[in-house]
């Protein structure tokens, strides 16, 4: 066997000890932060009502599987969430592109995307509502509207800064501006658009949980203010703890989908 193939090999597997220990580390923290909660909670440390416990937590959740309940909750808002990524995301990228295409336009948003993106979109809920109306439509658009700025802005920087020798190779071969922005500009901002999409995961998750807040009777949004009002904190922390899972589940997905894509 060759140096260089043993040398690999000896990479490969520290890498692969690392990612090991990487996992183990993260379970020990896991583990060790619900023994804790649910021993706090059990010795009252903490006072169970307002904090409850893991146990109290996984009952709830049982309960709630056995009458079907939860899941029309959980089904509502994930489709909320994955529709408000997708379009923020969608949205994002396009105005980016738009505005690199454009310069005029660019300088003529430069201002009102600073304004936009300093303003807290949650405050935009009630006037969306308003607007769109009381209903799923107003959420996912509140999903969508608080990371469509973000990523406009993250995508476009990203479209700048590609390197000008690139450009000039193609301008000096004729490339028309539609054929340097599929070849160049687009594959080089690839890793920076991965980058704002995994932002756009948790950003959909706050939007529409907000407009849920507001407007909703079903979700888990709803249920997490539903548990507020009756003192409920275990339905809280139930709804909490789902849709950190999902979130989870969805940032994975963007993992995977950007080892795919930068390793071609």
């Amino acid at each position: 066997m060759k140096h260089s193939d043993l040398l690999h090999e000896a990479y490969r597997k520290k890498y692969r000890m690392e990612k090991r220990m990487t996992r183990i580390y993260q379970f020990i923290i896991f583990a060790s932060f619900f023994s804790l909660w649910e021993l706090a909670s059990h010795f009252r440390l903490i006072d169970p009502l307002i904090f409850s416990s893991p146990s109290a937590v996984c009952q709830l959740f049982v309960q709630k599987i056995s009458d079907g309940s939860l899941m029309n909750h959980m089904s509502i808002t994930l489709f909320e969430t994955v529709l408000g990524f997708l379009l923020g995301t969608f949205c994002g990228i396009l105005l980016a592109a738009a505005l690199w295409w454009s310069t005029r336009l660019a300088n003529v948003l430069d201002p009102y995307l600073v304004i936009l993106n300093a303003m807290p979109k949650v405050a935009l809920a009630p006037i969306l509502i308003v607007a769109l109306g009381p209903g799923m439509i107003s959420i996912v658009a509140m999903g969508a509207i608080i990371s469509v700025i973000i990523t406009t802005i993250v995508i476009y920087t990203a479209f700048q800064e590609v390197d000008e020798n690139y450009l000039k190779v193609m301008k000096t071969f004729g490339a028309k501006k539609s054929v340097v922005f599929r070849e160049v500009i687009l594959p080089a901002s690839i890793p920076t658009m991965i980058s704002a999409i995994k932002v756009n995961v948790g950003l959909s998750w706050v939007g529409v949980i907000v407009g849920e807040f507001l407007v909703s009777s079903k979700g888990l949004g709803y249920m997490i203010i539903y548990g507020f009002q009756v003192f409920n904190f275990t339905l809280v922390f139930l709804s909490l703890f789902i849709i950190a899972v999902f979130a989870t589940i969805m940032y994975q997905l963007v993992e995977w989908l950007e080892r795919r894509f930068l390793q071609k």
